[in-house]
């Protein structure tokens, strides 16, 4: 399977012909092009930096073949498309343009006390690659490769470390990078490395790079 890194959350997945991206968002530049050659998109929760909802409702009614995943309190705007929108939540197991794709997770990691917390699922695609939105959610399943939120305000390097402890994946990519410089990005790797914290490195992969999976 290729991973396309968009910039910040925004990833696509090539297998077979198939395309799905996931978490396109207001901070994604190319996330229109991402959106306008995948069969599917996967959005984890409602905010802004993970879901263009103007992107995805246009995206809806140029591409009746389109569909679009997320938790309800994403797609239930949509009710009168239920063809193309699938409501989903964490026990969930879905096909999405062929590739087995297993739900998990319910909210977004505490920002702070006075913020309530939104839906958040992950996605493990094809038993492999696993998405976690912004939530540090160990899935109760392997994972192969982890993409791994670096900043944001709900984020912290010591919990970063026993996510990644917890989840044990054999290759960790860096996603939710948006917040820091190039220079925090590779503090980050530092911290994340089996020199320092953890026992597998992280991969800075650049926007618009692939990698295989």
């Amino acid at each position: 399977m290729q991973l396309i890194k968009h910039a910040h959350a925004c990833v696509s997945l090539v297998e077979d012909g198939a395309r799905i991206v996931i978490d396109p968002g207001t901070f994604t530049p190319d996330a229109k092009e991402a959106v306008a050659a995948a069969e599917a998109v996967l959005i984890t929760h409602e905010h802004f930096d993970h879901f263009d909802e103007d992107l995805i409702a246009r995206a809806l009614e140029e591409r009746p073949e389109l569909r679009v995943y997320g938790p309800s309190s994403v797609v239930e705007r949509w009710s009168s498309r239920r063809g193309q929108v699938t409501a989903v939540a964490g026990g969930d197991r879905v096909t999405v343009a062929g590739l087995d794709v297993a739900v998990f997770g319910d909210l977004h990691a505490a920002i702070h006390r006075d913020l309530p917390r939104v839906t958040n699922v992950g996605y493990l695609v094809e038993g492999r690659l696993y998405h976690p939105g912004d939530a540090y959610h160990v899935p109760d399943a392997p994972v192969d490769t982890l993409l791994l939120p670096t900043s944001g305000p709900w984020t912290k390097l010591g919990e970063a470390v026993d996510y990644v402890r917890d989840v044990a994946p054999k290759r960790l990519v860096q996603i939710h990078e948006i917040m820091l410089s190039a220079a925090g990005q590779q503090s980050m790797a530092r911290f994340l490395s089996p020199e320092t914290l953890t026992e597998v490195p992280l991969t800075i992969v650049p926007a618009g790079d692939t990698l295989t999976v």
